[in-house]
């Protein structure tokens, strides 16, 4: 072959590498992310979605691309950001939070959907049941609300003498903000406890709502499970913190933010199983044959340093039954 021939040869595999590169590209496969906070505030949960996906044979970048939508606290987003995740035509959409979920469940009932939500997916709606989700959602449900009763007991174990206990929830997500609330009080009339409620949807309510509570003058504090107060955890830990209010919250990142007690679901596990399942689904599977995941793994976190800084003494029930204790 002719030099000529050759340079023109080569020349034109070169031109045609980066078409190959951009059709590869194409071809791979879009998740879309829905989250009602940013992103620095669940960093720790997107790695764990990350390593889910890679235990299902994606890695983002490589053969998966991702689509991240965040709504910065602004609830009134949601719609929009779910919309045009269902007019980029992604593969699969993963919602974050039960405002995250019914957004994206109204925007499309035919891309799949893997959730992730703190509320008993049946009784709110998601799906027909947990074994046989039907339709286009499935996903890992941590049991954040109904484990509302179980809070408030390790709370009065910690605070024994405690007669009225303020409860937190954000009014922006009332379906979230009203179960919380259904099952906090029969849990505290069998306890002999009065509860008073106090909402919070923005950084200035929750300064607003510690303001209300030192006039009230609660004995302790129930923060409800919800995106935002995770976002504002620690917002809210130093709040208690100065306002002196021994509080109890949803998972362990409170308490590694400085706040006092938290229990709940092992939520960076919960991301993981997300990435697997949102794998599987990019594989072929439909979301009406994989049932709901529920958290079997609870974990009860107590920051002794935040205690003491209150003046409260852990009983040693408590401490043995902690799976951590922050120094």
């Amino acid at each position: 072959m002719k030099r000529r021939a050759i340079i023109a040869l080569l020349g034109g595999a070169a031109a045609a590498w980066p078409l190959a590169a951009r059709a590869q590209q194409a071809a791979m496969p879009v998740i879309g992310y829905l989250d009602p906070r940013s992103p620095d505030a669940i960093s720790e949960r997107l790695r764990a979605f990350r390593q889910g996906l890679k235990d299902a044979g994606f890695v983002e970048g490589e053969n998966v691309a991702i689509e991240y939508r965040w709504a910065e606290g602004q609830y009134e987003r949601l719609q929009a950001l779910a919309a045009d995740l269902v007019r980029r035509q992604v593969a699969v959409i993963t919602p974050a939070g039960t405002p995250s979920i019914f957004a994206a469940k109204a925007a499309t009932s035919t891309i799949p959907i893997v959730f992730m939500t703190g509320d008993d997916p049946v009784r709110v709606g998601l799906v027909a049941s947990l074994a046989r989700p039907g339709g286009n959602l499935t996903g890992i449900g941590f049991l954040s609300t109904e484990l509302a009763a179980k809070r408030l007991e390790l709370l009065r174990e910690l605070v024994p003498k405690a007669a009225r206990v303020a409860i937190l929830v954000n009014p922006a997500s009332a379906a979230q903000a009203e179960a919380t609330v259904r099952e906090v009080e029969p849990a505290a009339r069998t306890m002999g406890l009065q509860i008073q409620v106090f909402n919070a949807n923005t950084s200035r309510e929750i300064g607003a709502a510690f303001e209300s509570m030192e006039r009230e003058r609660p004995d302790a504090l129930f923060v409800g499970p919800d995106p935002f107060f995770t976002a504002r955890r620690v917002q809210l830990a130093h709040l208690a913190t100065r306002y002196a209010v021994p509080a109890i919250y949803v998972g362990r990142e409170f308490a590694e933010a400085g706040g006092l007690m938290s229990y709940g679901a092992n939520i960076a596990d919960a991301w993981r199983q997300a990435g697997v399942y949102t794998g599987r689904i990019l594989k072929g599977t439909k979301p009406a044959d994989l049932p709901v995941v529920q958290a079997s793994k609870f974990e009860l976190t107590i920051n002794a340093e935040t205690a003491r800084m209150l003046g409260l003494t852990v009983p040693p029930t408590l401490l043995s039954r902690a799976d951590e204790v922050i120094e």
